[in-house]
């Protein structure tokens, strides 16, 4: 398998992280690529020009994060992330859609806040942000699962970027049980291996 990555992409750290979890990280090559420069290798597999974006030993190029790390469970031998069927099944899929809920209201916030400001776009921005306020809030009520279901690692990685890419709005003060979640799930390999830089 060939894995086309931006390391700072917090997409690829929840592909990556799942695919140490499943214990299959050493079967795929990692190929660091920038998609905002629409390399030609990345366009041949993915018309969209965005990472991750994984090629499948038969030759099959998937990408969104989703649809990735429900390929990668299907290989190795290790517990499923995506629970058969059953409100375990529901619950990881609702953490993940919140863990990823952030990261498309984060990514494209930071994006933003790098241009000169303007009202729609400060409008725009603090909307995102309160979206992240209030995803933050529910998950501090309801924390996801300790064990490295997807819904776990979605989350993980989402509280990741938010402190690679936003240190000065520190969320921790505001969910302490989150946080402690946090710590604790960081040991998880996927998680501890994937940290940004």
């Amino acid at each position: 398998m060939k894995l086309f990555y931006s390391p700072s992409s917090p997409y690829a750290r929840k592909v990556l992280a799942c695919a140490i979890t499943r214990g299959i990280d050493q079967r795929i090559e990692r190929v660091p690529c920038n998609p905002n420069e629409s390399p030609p290798e990345l366009l041949a597999q993915n018309p969209l020009s965005k990472v991750p974006c994984l090629v499948t030993d038969d030759g099959l190029a998937l990408f969104d994060s989703p649809v990735i790390c429900e390929y990668l469970d299907s290989r190795g031998d290790a517990l499923p992330m995506f629970p058969g069927h059953g409100p375990a099944r529901w619950r990881a899929l609702k953490f993940q859609a919140m863990g990823d809920g952030i990261l498309d209201a984060s990514v494209p916030r930071r994006w933003e806040m790098l241009k000169p400001a303007e009202a729609g776009r400060t409008a725009w921005i603090e909307r995102q942000k309160a979206a992240v306020d209030r995803t933050l809030d529910a998950l501090e009520a309801d924390l996801p699962h300790r064990l490295p279901d997807i819904g776990s690692i979605a989350v993980a990685c989402a509280l990741g970027y938010l402190d690679f890419r936003f240190s000065t709005e520190p969320w921790r003060r505001e969910c302490p049980k989150l946080a402690a979640w946090f710590e604790a799930f960081g040991d998880n390999p996927g998680i501890a291996q994937t940290v940004p830089t």
